[in-house]
């Protein structure tokens, strides 16, 4: 029979109590919210503490108990280098478009604005619903990620904490929007180090070995340079993961929120190094832990070597930090997906428009997670509903970001070009059990493919989904230079 770390009743009380903390600095705060603007991107005054504390906070959600240290139990250092990297890069890639749409856009308030202007109404259709698809499946992955965990910890069936988890936080943030957002990531931020420096502590200081040594022992392969793995794997996520935060709304909210942009430079440059310690060590717990025990559950890979010795104070501390985690990222995203719907709605549907465009969205935004709670309640991998939504960005972020600096590349081409990099990347993208994908093994027989693609389906299929649209715009470009 598996450990049953802290009683049901236990667990929700904990629960209750955070939640409770965070509804109430909702309500106290909701008062300074004025208008749909300051209700996206505050008062535009952010300092480099609370602008820092809250683009991590919001970049860490309860994914990096799980993510990281799954990818490296198959993928080697090679996963978790790329992993960290990956979640690093966005802040640093941002040091150099935010200021720059900043200065274009002044008063703008999301990524969006740029689109429309640069593509036209075609495109950004496109990559609204592409980023509101993506927002959706982050906010399913991380109540799904918060649910397993306390079904781990306690055996709380599923739909109770995705269905209490979703209440607690759209309690707060409908009433406070962004602003509170920040302000409550201060708290979630203090707490997320807090327990990251004492797990630290607590894996390392129980090893009876150098944990290097132990990985090298046990997993040689995992470290070994010869293994293909540590390639394709890091580069996979590195890329995954930059495309995809380069489409989130809620990392544009906090570009427009600084109050300036040396500020704004500042606060990037700490947040990357905060983001790429702190998932460097989480992909490493996988390590050890898979060193220790390679019948490990990958999802779970962190949790097992934490929770190995039964204390209830380490119990306690993980369920905080799972709930800061959580509560952090999932405010984040209603508040992005909510911004959005308010700036762009109309041009999807006229209804979402006016002056009760607030309150419309709010309706919106309860039926969204009604569906969010059905998703999550199934318990699907945390790591593959990641990686499906990364591959919808990947399609797109070399047609959009290359648009910074090429601006013949129109709006046709930009359909094109996401729709073919889409469809392309699909054909590979792994089944579940990344042995098959709907061209390798369904489409065409297996027998007819070399193992090494077979064997890195997910790495081609990201590949492909950033190859194809660069070389459609590379073509068209080339052909029009020769006319």
């Amino acid at each position: 029979m598996e450990n049953i770390y802290l009683s049901k009743e236990t667990t929700l009380i904990i629960t209750l109590i955070i939640g409770f903390l965070f509804i109430t600095l909702g309500y106290v705060n909701s008062k300074k919210i004025s208008d749909n603007k300051s209700h996206i991107v505050g008062n535009r005054n952010e300092s480099i503490f609370s602008l820092t504390a809250s683009l991590s906070a919001s970049a860490l959600g309860a994914w990096i108990l799980f993510g990281p240290s799954s990818a490296a139990t198959w993928g080697g250092i090679g996963a978790v280098i790329g992993y960290a990297l990956g979640t690093a890069a966005p802040m640093l890639f941002l040091l150099n478009f935010g200021p720059k749409i900043r200065r274009e856009f002044p008063y703008g308030m999301s990524l969006t604005e740029f689109v429309k202007r640069r593509f036209g109404t075609g495109i950004l259709k496109i990559i609204l619903i592409l980023i509101l698809f993506y927002l959706t499946i982050f906010l399913i992955a991380e109540i799904t990620a918060i649910a397993s965990l306390l079904n781990l910890i306690s055996k709380t069936p599923l739909w109770v904490t995705a269905g209490l988890t979703l209440i607690i936080c759209l309690l707060y943030i409908l009433r406070g929007g962004f602003k509170l957002s920040i302000i409550t990531d201060k708290y979630q931020f203090i707490i997320i180090l807090s327990v990251i420096l004492f797990s630290i502590i607590l894996i390392l200081g129980n090893l009876d070995t150098n944990s290097f040594e132990l990985i090298k022992q046990n997993s040689p392969k995992l470290v070994s340079k010869n293994y293909i793995p540590n390639y394709t794997a890091g580069l996979t996520f590195f890329i995954a993961v930059v495309a995809t935060n380069l489409f989130h709304q809620g990392n544009w909210q906090r570009v427009f929120a600084a109050k300036n942009n040396f500020i704004l430079k500042k606060s990037l440059i700490y947040s990357s190094i905060i983001s790429f310690l702190i998932v460097l060590w989480m992909g490493y717990t996988g390590l050890i832990s898979f060193s220790l025990n390679p019948k490990i559950e990958p999802d779970l890979a962190f949790f097992k070597i934490i929770l190995s010795n039964d204390n209830v104070l380490i119990i306690v501390s993980i369920l905080i930090l799972a709930l800061a985690l959580t509560l952090s990222t999932i405010d984040t995203l209603i508040n992005a997906i909510s911004s959005l719907i308010i700036i762009d709605g109309k041009e999807l549907n006229k209804f979402l428009s006016g002056r009760e465009i607030k309150n419309k969205c709010n309706k919106l935004i309860l039926l969204l997670c009604v569906i969010v709670f059905i998703f999550a309640s199934k318990g699907y991998s945390i790591l593959y509903l990641f990686l499906f939504a990364d591959l919808l960005c990947c399609a797109a972020v070399v047609t959009i970001f290359y648009g910074f600096f090429k601006k013949k590349i129109n709006t046709k081409l930009s359909i094109v070009s996401i729709i073919f990099g889409l469809s392309s990347g699909l054909l590979f993208f792994p089944s579940q059990n990344f042995q098959s994908s709907l061209l390798v093994g369904n489409i065409i027989s297996l027998e007819n493919f070399s193992p090494i693609i077979s064997s890195n389906l997910l790495f081609i299929s990201f590949i492909v989904a950033i190859i194809v649209p660069l070389v459609i715009i590379v073509s068209y470009s080339l052909r029009n230079s020769l006319r």
